[in-house]
């Protein structure tokens, strides 16, 4: 018998993220909250966690930059695995505090854009507050800081919270996207439906920089279905672009297309072919 997984992941306990790992954690794994995703992230690469589970994307807001760039330049970790989860919102208080006006709501910046419209109709005087997570605003509401939390069901239940509002997020169909990083190590097999990831580093911005690169998965008919540009952090005119395409690196289409990229590239890093996971769907 294997021994136990260490997951560390997005916390405090009553996250999406965790929500959505325990769609994908064995009995008797240990899951580690941090509290941020650099925090998890790094708790792979020290070694005091196995597997890292982080979001990278929400289907209304689009991607999580931190996740990308930790991906893009901290030290080398990849992709071995992905999973979906469904979010809704909800808005809570202290259980003491029913009645009371609300002033301050606190929650993380991709919650608050989701319940932007609900905010501004119910409680267009009250002051956003952002937290590093939907569920810290929630865990941390009896401090005082914030009179009321925007986060999921289950941190209500979690932290002993009431709710007075459900399902207030402006897209019922909102789906966010995790991935399960850890230390590089041999790929796994092709599954035949599996998504490749990669960061793409360019020199000095150019006219056309983007279409050479789409170019080079055009020539061989891959099917690109992420792409997202993100400064290097070194001065203005330098990015990369993190990419997602179809299939395995060990299919003869994709690996073609990752050898043209590294001839018009300054750099390539390859974050892992894994299963892909189509929305709604848990592993």
């Amino acid at each position: 018998m294997s021994a136990p997984t260490r997951y560390a992941y997005l916390g405090p306990e009553g996250t999406f993220t965790e929500a959505a790992l325990r769609k994908i954690a064995k009995p008797g794994d240990q899951l580690i909250p941090c509290a941020n995703v650099t925090a998890a992230l790094n708790a792979v690469r020290n070694g005091s966690a196995d597997k890292a589970l982080v979001p990278i994307e929400n289907s209304v807001e689009g991607v999580v930059a931190r996740t990308l760039d930790e991906l893009a330049t901290g030290e080398p970790l990849v992709i071995t695995a992905e999973t979906t989860l469904p979010v809704s919102f909800a808005l809570m208080i202290l259980p003491e505090n029913e009645g009371k006006a609300i002033a301050r709501i606190a929650t993380h910046p991709h919650a608050e854009a989701q319940c932007r419209s609900y905010v501004a109709r119910e409680l267009p005087d009250a002051e956003m507050i952002e937290t590093p997570s939907t569920a810290a605003a929630a865990q941390r509401l009896d401090e005082g800081k914030w009179d009321a939390a925007i986060a999921a069901s289950f941190a209500a239940e979690k932290y002993g919270r009431k709710v007075i509002a459900s399902n207030i997020g402006e897209n019922e169909g909102a789906v966010t996207r995790f991935i399960v990083a850890e230390k590089p190590h041999a790929t796994s097999s092709p599954t035949g439906d599996d998504r490749t990831s990669l960061v793409a580093y360019i020199g000095l911005d150019h006219a056309g920089a983007l279409l050479e690169i789409l170019t080079e998965f055009a020539k061989q008919n891959v099917n690109l279905t992420f792409i997202q540009s993100r400064p290097t952090g070194l001065e203005l005119g330098h990015y990369h672009f993190i990419i997602d395409v179809e299939g395995h690196i060990e299919d003869a289409p994709v690996h073609a297309s990752i050898e043209g990229l590294k001839a018009i590239c300054e750099d390539i890093r390859f974050l892992g072919s894994y299963p892909r996971v189509k929305d709604g769907q848990g592993k």
